[in-house]
């Protein structure tokens, strides 16, 4: 038996990275799990949805989708987003919007066309993946960081206006991991391999996340394991958020 046994679950942008991890962690506690993304899931697993997290009429039209075929919708995990880099002035306004338009308000569409489903479920849950940007200033990351602490923000807001109804609302907030986006990132510096060093350098215990780490954390928030947690923000990055380690001698 499975904590999930009888849920059902959505995972937006489960296509790849973490959400490929958190649609698999959830089947095998056995959840049924749609993934909701703009490409196509490879998980045989899983029922696939196409669905554009910017729009709100493709996103009703999927969340229509998972309640025809699972008759439920009980744990949410918004992890669609993009990425952004610059400094506050690098970026324009069309590309604010942009990064917001998914990061945010792609959050808030499935959250609102889940609500009426989660109302019903005796384990309602929605886990937001947020960023260690939100509680740490990085560098070169001031449109990124805007928008995942308002995810942060949102979170807390969310777990405050929906505890009374049994949905609890938690986040988690990875640091540097190994996916796609951080790969494409790596391909297009001038010397990936240093850049890599540079990254994993940057996390205290000396390496990217990954993003079975990642999942697992958002697989306990989602859990009736975790009925008495609402409203926090579980940081999986290394000990960035937390940790000042002197610098190790070489």
């Amino acid at each position: 038996m499975g904590d999930f046994d009888g849920l059902a679950a959505i995972v937006t942008g489960g296509a790849s990275g973490i959400g490929a991890a958190v649609a698999r962690k959830l089947q095998e506690s056995g959840a049924n799990v749609a993934v909701m993304d703009l490409a196509p899931s490879e998980d045989p697993g899983v029922f696939s949805v196409l669905a554009d997290v910017s729009n709100d009429d493709s996103v009703c039209a999927a969340v229509d989708a998972v309640v025809q075929r699972f008759g439920r919708i009980d744990i949410v995990v918004n992890n669609a987003g993009i990425g952004a880099q610059g400094h506050v002035g690098s970026n324009t306004d069309d590309e604010w919007h942009r990064v917001f338009d998914v990061n945010v308000l792609g959050l808030v569409r499935v959250s609102r066309a889940c609500l009426p489903y989660l109302r019903e479920s005796p384990a309602a849950a929605i886990v937001n993946t947020s960023s260690l940007v939100a509680t740490a200033g990085l560098p070169k990351r001031a449109l990124y960081t805007a928008s995942k602490g308002a995810v942060l923000s949102l979170t807390r807001a969310m777990a405050a206006d929906h505890l009374h109804e049994g949905i609890r609302v938690n986040c988690v907030n990875p640091g540097t991991a190994d996916t796609p986006w951080i790969g494409r990132l790596l391909a297009a510096a001038d010397n990936p391999a240093a850049e890599r060093a540079a990254l994993e350098d940057r996390q205290p215990h000396g390496r990217l996340v990954t993003p079975d780490e990642v999942a697992d954390a958002i697989i306990y928030l989602a859990s009736p394991r975790s009925g008495s947690t609402a409203g926090f923000d579980l940081a999986v990055d290394g000990g960035m958020q937390a940790l000042r380690l002197r610098p190790q001698v070489r």
